[in-house]
Formats: structure tokens, C-alpha cells, sequence
């Protein structure tokens, strides 16, 4: 299936998560606002390029019979699961999802299953799921956070954060797999912001 253009996703993305929450489909006018568009003639455009490429159908001189075809479920990926210390086991398989509806940029976030007890300090349970968004090139770490690390030699781990100088220091969880490494060989991948709870 052809690829979608940055601005034929975003309104993809949208229908698909209007109709979920709504159950009916949008109007032109609903799909401008959204899109911030003043005129419906992009938004037939997209539509037009998104039924050519086999994304959306719809009921030529209907209004509101527009209908996704690849209809993905809303919510974001669970991506692995943290182990003891905060230490990340990628999932091989990146599609299951937690169905999370109302976060509308679900690209800007991804999930992290919490296996086993070293995160009890925290109130994080045992097969909670960590909540992780995703930063933008703009946004800078403050200490005390807790983020998604990846350093150079070693597993993505959760841990807390502390720059000084040219040193972070990624503080464990259970304080005994905390490194102090030098700030070029790490790369943030997320912060952490909430956990779900299925019970």
C-alpha cells in the first residue's frame, strides 16, 4: 500500500479517531476546523488522494458516508516490557497496543510493560503500563524526571535523570544499576508521564 504525505495521515489519523469515539463520520467542514484549513478544497484533495491510495471509501453524493479501510486500532504501541533495575526488553513484536482513544498525537507516545516488583518504591505495580512520550528535538530534559535512556554498551533502561556539566547520572530505581555516564553517549528517548492501570 502507497505510503500517506504527512498531511494526508494527519487527516487519516483524525477520521479514524473521530468515528471511534464518535460512531458516525465528520463533515468537510469538521475536517477543516481540525485541520486548520479555510477552505474545503484541501481537505477533498486529501480525501481524494486517500481513496486513491486505499485508505478511505465513501458514497459519491452522500454526505458523511466517508469510511476508513485500514482501520487501526486507536491507542499507542507497547514497544517492551522493564524489567528489574528499569532495564528495557524490547518487544519483537511492536503491535500490541493499549487503547488509549483520546490521545489524539499517538505517534508522540509509545508504552512500556512494568514486569515484576523493583518499581514497588514508585506505586508501580506488577503489569502496569509506563506511559512514555516521545521528546521533540526543541524540548531539554529537567533533572529529577524520569526518562527512557538508551546508552552506548547498554540496555534502554527507565531511570531517573541528573545532568551536571558534561555528566548525566541515570539513577535506578532500586539504586544499585545506576550509571554515571558522559552526556554525549546518551540518547533520551522519552519521558515518562503516567501509568495505566487495567484494575
Amino acid at each position: 500500500m502507497e505510503p500517506l504525505t504527512p498531511a494526508q495521515k494527519e487527516l487519516y489519523d483524525w477520521l479514524v479517531n473521530h468515528i471511534h469515539q464518535h460512531q458516525y463520520p465528520p463533515s468537510i467542514r469538521q475536517m477543516m476546523r481540525a485541520m486548520n484549513l479555510r477552505s474545503p478544497a484541501p481537505v477533498q484533495s486529501r480525501l481524494e488522494r486517500l481513496r486513491d491510495k486505499g485508505y478511505v471509501t465513501w458514497i459519491e453524493g452522500k454526505a458523511r458516508t466517508i469510511k476508513p479501510l485500514q482501520v487501526k486500532k486507536p491507542g499507542i504501541v507497547i514497544k517492551g516490557a522493564i524489567a528489574a533495575g528499569g532495564l528495557v526488553e524490547p518487544f519483537t513484536d511492536e503491535q500490541s497496543i493499549l487503547e488509549l482513544p483520546y490521545v489524539l498525537n499517538q505517534n508522540d507516545y509509545y508504552a512500556l510493560r512494568v514486569d515484576g516488583n523493583s518499581l514497588n518504591s514508585e506505586a508501580i505495580a506488577d503489569q502496569d503500563i509506563a506511559i512514555i512520550r516521545r521528546l521533540t528535538p526543541e524540548e531539554t530534559v529537567k533533572n529529577g524526571e524520569i526518562v527512557a535512556a538508551k546508552v552506548e554498551g547498554y540496555s534502554v533502561r527507565l531511570s531517573y535523570y541528573h545532568l551536571d556539566s558534561e555528566q548525566i547520572t541515570l539513577i535506578s530505581f532500586d539504586k544499585e544499576n545506576s550509571l554515571k555516564v558522559l552526556r554525549t553517549t546518551v540518547e533520551i528517548q522519552g519521558v515518562f508521564v503516567g501509568i495505566w492501570r487495567s484494575n
